[in-house]
């Protein structure tokens, strides 16, 4: 059986942690990468965050969004393989959600089609998607 995940038009997850990447040359918290908190949006934003329903989903994606970090700043391109094997356990891609077999319904969110923006699109979501199955 397939599942249709739907948003319900609210954030999942948390904030990406200020000091998780260390300190900087004055004491202060290394900022993230533009890029990774783009991603990390994307990802609290995204139906697939349905599916992220624990802590533990969490920071595991947090390991993963300091490798994507990683990945941007210091062009650490080895990490891409792991980074892609990782995104793959939550249905980053067409072919991971059919594998996964889950659906993602749009029909409320027909914004993302054409955007590469989800930031500004997604501030104000909050909490988790929901799933719903689909009918055999």
């Amino acid at each position: 059986m397939r599942a249709v995940v739907a948003s319900d038009g609210r954030l999942g997850g948390f904030a990406l942690p200020d000091g998780a990447l260390g300190v900087n040359d004055v004491g202060g918290p290394v900022q993230w990468h533009p890029q990774t908190v783009a991603w990390w949006q994307s990802w609290r934003a995204s139906p697939q965050g349905c599916r992220m329903v624990t802590d533990v989903d969490w920071q595991f994606l947090l390991d993963t969004a300091r490798m994507h970090h990683e990945f941007w700043t210091r062009g650490r391109w080895e990490f891409g393989a792991e980074l892609r094997l990782r995104v793959a356990k939550f249905g980053a891609t067409p072919e991971d959600r059919s594998r996964l077999r889950f659906e993602i319904d749009i029909s409320n969110d027909i914004a993302v089609v054409g955007t590469a923006n989800t930031s500004s699109r997604n501030a104000d979501r909050h909490s988790r998607w929901r799933v719903d199955p689909v009918p055999p």
